[in-house]
């Protein structure tokens, strides 16, 4: 077995040792005779708010434990350091994003940097601290036993802050919209009885005109467009309340804040439109251009981009991955902005499913199965395919009708995380291959649904000695 760093302390220094931890001087790592070293340039650092603990193999330097600040020079001095004592690779435990510019500053020195989960080295008995945890980190990372975490490309990482950055304002927007629903309820204005959606042409409208100061029902109700089923008349009906003078404040307040939002998304968009320009380009459009879109009469999602984001996914992908049911175009910006287009990271598709969490766990002892659920994970990329793989409970397609066959026996939860697991697989299917996508339809699948069960029951019958006949005429009844 592998020591923990504090068996290297004798009982005397240990007791020595409960008051200033910062000041402990490090012992000499172990040797264990049983593992050989993998890693013999390998160091490792716990990673802090305010300082960082490095660990050197023994013999490096006359410290083989120091300790480096947070400022952007004690971050080079860090790198000069390891690079002094010979270091070649890095594994560093860090919760929170203080790992970010100490990942950056030592993979732009050189040096091969992995960042390891909190969750897999942290559960080992004895006396915590900075000292012990950097030096576990580099006794573990020279005998090859830490495995890095997934980090896409650094031209994928720039899109990814930006599609995080327009996901928080999306979900800022939202609280406003909410406390804009609010305050018209407290007035008694049931906007939202009659519209579909009060951020919409009509309800913005209508909702502008009351904070200029229109009250008359009538008047508000003209601004109904075309497309709304309800009557000026209901519309009318629904904007008689209490005008409040307070409440009315507030509403100009929350529209206000939610217009700012809109144009800081406007902005992001136009910085995510010009970061997707600078990806090559692997397909050309105009010599292969896309197909039509599946789900053709449907509009646009309100908070979807106002440029042609399919046609920039597909040229920079080389896939049309749209045309995979339950997946839109914001949907594979997600995807793409957090997995990159690098598809080897991945070896094969069970390592893929295994990452989101999506796959069946497998959790046996003593012979038997404790559970087989699929392992929390939090990850977006999981989450997009979890929201896709819901939307099909409505889809005239194959994804379809396995999800709501999944749901009638398994309920919505289960169903929703197996045929995430199924967009996952045919996501890396294409993702790996570059093939076209085609949906065998619903009638595909009920067909090879009834055959695999008829397939099941002969089975069945053979082994009970029986013998399945087909009869000529269904409506036939075996008395």
């Amino acid at each position: 077995m592998i020591r923990h760093p504090q068996a290297g302390y004798t009982r005397l220094e240990i007791n020595n040792h409960k008051g200033d931890m910062s000041q402990e001087k490090p012992s000499p790592m172990p040797e264990d005779k049983n593992f050989s070293a993998i890693n013999l340039n390998a160091a490792g650092i716990d990673i802090g708010a305010d300082r960082h603990w490095v660990s050197v193999p023994v013999g490096r330097d006359n410290e083989s434990v120091r300790s480096f600040g947070c400022f952007t020079a004690n971050l080079y001095a860090m790198a000069d350091w390891l690079k002094i004592c010979g270091v070649k690779t890095v594994a560093m435990e860090s919760t929170g994003v203080y790992w970010i510019p100490v990942f950056q500053v030592l993979e732009s020195c050189g040096l091969e940097v992995r960042l390891v989960n909190a969750h897999y080295v942290k559960t080992v008995p004895g006396r915590k601290t900075d000292v012990l945890d950097c030096q576990w980190l580099q006794q573990l990372h020279t005998y090859g036993l830490l495995s890095g975490s997934f980090r896409p490309q650094e031209q994928i990482c720039v899109l990814r802050s930006y599609i995080r950055q327009r996901d928080n304002l999306i979900k800022s927007a939202c609280v406003h919209i909410q406390r804009m629903q609010k305050v018209l309820t407290q007035m008694n204005l049931q906007l939202h009885r009659v519209i579909s959606d009060i951020t919409g042409t009509t309800g913005m409208a209508i909702i502008r005109a009351i904070v200029t100061g229109e009250r008359n029902p009538d008047v508000l109700a003209s601004h109904k467009d075309g497309r709304v089923k309800a009557s000026c008349a209901e519309i009318a009906a629904a904007l008689t309340g209490d005008y409040r003078l307070e409440m009315v404040f507030i509403l100009q307040q929350e529209l206000q804040l939610y217009d700012f939002f809109q144009i800081q998304l406007s902005a992001c968009d136009a910085q995510i439109e010009q970061c997707l320009a600078s990806f090559g380009s692997k397909v050309d459009v105009n010599a292969s251009p896309l197909a039509k879109p599946k789900r053709r009469g449907k509009k646009q999602p309100g908070n979807a981009p106002q440029f042609d984001l399919r046609s920039e996914l597909y040229r920079m992908s080389g896939v049309d991955f749209t045309q995979i049911d339950g997946l839109g175009a914001v949907s594979v910006l997600t995807l793409i902005s957090e997995l990159g287009l690098d598809a080897t990271r991945f070896p094969t598709v069970k390592h893929f499913t295994s990452w989101l969490g999506l796959c069946p766990g497998s959790r046996i002892t003593g012979g038997k199965v404790k559970s087989s659920k699929s392992r929390r994970v939090v990850n977006r990329v999981a989450a997009t395919l979890r929201t896709a793989a819901q939307s099909l409970c409505r889809s005239h397609s194959a994804l379809g009708g396995f999800y709501r066959r999944l749901a009638a026996r398994l309920g919505a939860p289960k169903a929703i995380t197996a045929t995430a697991h199924k967009l996952a697989r045919i996501f890396y299917r294409l993702w790996t291959t570059g093939n076209l996508y085609t949906d065998p339809g619903l009638d595909a699948y009920e067909q090879q649904y009834r055959d695999r069960t008829l397939k099941n029951l002969k089975k069945k019958a053979q082994a009970f000695g029986l013998e399945l006949i087909p009869i000529s005429d269904p409506t036939e009844c075996v008395s």
